[in-house]
């Protein structure tokens, strides 16, 4: 029996929600740059999962400044790859925690991620997985 490609299999989503009161500035970046996106209050972001036949996994990068992504303010990066009927995913900062003091959770089927403070718990990142047909959601405040 063949097995299933990445194509034919029902894909969930990568979201992320910005509760703060202040806006958030988002890049998905794999192989290429996709276009800076604002998320305002309340407002959030959807993509459906992909893999990039280059880098293999793509990662959501979010900062509080606007066109942080060409002057590498602290950034948290919400990482994924979708394999087969799998989405792989975690959660990091780099140079510095952006959302420092408030709380970030990325809820998955299994295991989620959270950080209370905006920070990630000592012993470094969390992994995850779970099946490529349900969501995952990143809330931010």
């Amino acid at each position: 029996m063949p097995t299933q490609t990445n194509q034919t299999i029902p894909r969930g989503n990568a979201v992320v929600i910005n509760n703060c009161k202040t806006p958030i500035y988002l890049w998905s970046v794999s192989s290429t740059v996709g276009p800076e996106q604002t998320l305002t209050q309340h407002t959030k972001y959807t993509e459906t999962y992909r893999h990039d036949n280059q880098t293999g996994g793509v990662s959501i990068k979010l900062t509080t400044v606007k066109g942080g992504l060409a002057t590498a303010p602290p950034t948290t990066i919400f990482g994924y790859t979708f394999v087969g009927e799998t989405v792989w995913y975690d959660l990091s900062n780099i140079f510095g925690a952006p959302f420092k003091g408030h709380r970030v959770a990325l809820d998955g089927e299994t295991t989620g991620i959270i950080w209370e403070d905006g920070v990630p718990p000592a012993g470094g990142s969390k992994v995850g997985n779970q099946a490529g047909g349900k969501d995952l959601v990143l809330t931010i405040c």
